[in-house]
């Protein structure tokens, strides 16, 4: 398939939406969980953690959170099975819960207008053939990711780390679109707007802006495929926004708008939700109130354990390899540090290799732990600014940027 021969993906696209439209008739992606899908169950580590692990349409059995909208977690076993998050297994989160359960590839529309020159409306074969296409790999966090281990607790969703994914992004430029249609002198703001809809009319639609500066870096892309493959529905088919180093709240799914503005946005998505304290760390002390506060933007350094889960039995007396990931914003990871004692004693895990720094770094290291011993792991991640994981991350009312120090207690035998 070449990006001046679109008819692959399309055809794809639009055999599977029937077959799997055909077999279940759409309901899960309307939110109304049919008999017999649930499987079994993960419980994860916190208060109210029971999550049934169900299977949505292009989705392997996830960790279901809420079904209107849909929200789907990845079980965390995923992250040690390779760099790149499988699309079947890759999270699900969406605001508004009339999605669409069907997307006609061919007919579709990205309109772009505003405060430009010239008015667009591109055709993903428009975008395939007239743009450069662009590769990148990029880690997608949910802004609420890691929330269900906020002390104390906060509303909302409640993820535990699985609402995270890494893939190979492809698409196009976002700059080279708003440059083709031609950017007025007074443009501030880019507005995005995607399919999705709100159930009752007063439900703000969910609409998300980058300032210019933003929208015209060179790694804003406007994405349609996805590990090689088209994007899958839930995760934004057919086109969605990639914005690398930012948290998905950006990421703008089934994208078919884009607005070109000369004032900061004040819809509820902007003005509202998804803001942080303006502190350095993003965190105030539980209970503060009236501080001022700044939309939410790039990711914090995260680094976690992959191939051991917490409880784990370990075998004594031999060299255990201890695997993991670290990601940040986008400034890539410089070194990740390892503790088998609950931090008193750090030392360098090894590197893996570096996929670009908006992937996930893979590392590893070895230990070998001693018969009836209990030990409690820790990794530590430092970004090239020399940025690195608190003991314990901020704390914040909506249960954002969440990268403090991951732990895995495992016992030797």
């Amino acid at each position: 398939m070449t990006p001046e021969d679109p008819s692959g993906p399309v055809r794809h696209s639009r055999r599977d939406f029937l077959r799997l439209g055909a077999a279940l008739g759409g309901l899960s992606l309307l939110g109304r969980l049919p008999a017999g899908l649930a499987q079994e169950a993960v419980d994860l580590p916190f208060a109210n953690g029971h999550r049934p692990l169900v299977s949505y349409p292009q989705k392997r059995p996830l960790m279901l959170l809420t079904s209107r909208p849909v929200q789907l977690e990845t079980p965390f076993h995923v992250f040690n099975d390779g760099i790149l998050t499988p699309n079947d297994a890759f999270f699900v989160r969406w605001h508004l819960a009339r999605v669409p359960t069907q997307v006609d590839a061919r007919s579709f529309r990205v309109r772009v207008h505003g405060r430009v020159k010239r008015r667009l409306s591109l055709s993903l074969h428009d975008l395939q053939r007239d743009f450069e296409p662009v590769e990148l790999i990029a880690v997608n966090q949910c802004s609420g990711n890691s929330r269900g281990f906020f002390m104390p607790r906060v509303p909302g969703g409640q993820w535990g780390n699985g609402a995270m994914g890494n893939a190979r992004w492809k698409g196009v430029r976002l700059r080279d679109v708003l440059q083709r249609a031609g950017l007025e002198p007074n443009a501030v703001q880019v507005r995005l707007n995607g399919l999705d809809r709100g159930v009752m009319e007063v439900t703000p639609d969910f609409i998300k802006a980058l300032d210019l500066d933003v929208a015209l870096g060179p790694d804003v892309l406007l994405a349609y495929e996805m590990n090689g493959e088209p994007l899958p529905l839930l995760n934004g088919f057919p086109l969605r926004l990639v914005v690398p180093g930012w948290y998905a709240t950006y990421w703008v799914k089934m994208l078919d708008d884009i607005e070109v503005i000369n004032h900061e946005d004040q819809n509820f998505w902007m003005k509202t939700a998804y803001r942080i304290p303006a502190t350095p760390s993003g965190g105030v002390e539980p209970g503060q109130k009236d501080f001022p506060t700044v939309p939410i933007n790039r990711m914090t350094v995260r680094s976690f354990i992959t191939s051991l889960a917490d409880g784990a039995v370990v075998r004594a007396g031999q060299p255990v390899v201890v695997r993991g990931i670290a990601f940040d914003g986008g400034f890539g990871i410089r070194r990740v540090r390892f503790s088998s004692d609950g931090g008193r004693r750090w030392e360098d895990a090894t590197l893996g290799r570096d996929y670009g720094n908006y992937s996930f770094r893979p590392w590893e290291v070895r230990f070998t732990p001693q018969a009836g011993r209990d030990y409690t792991l820790q990794c530590q991640a430092e970004n090239q600014r020399g940025e690195t994981q608190p003991a314990s991350g901020p704390w914040n009312p909506g249960g954002y940027l969440r990268n403090a120090i991951e732990t895995v207690r495992v016992r030797a035998v």
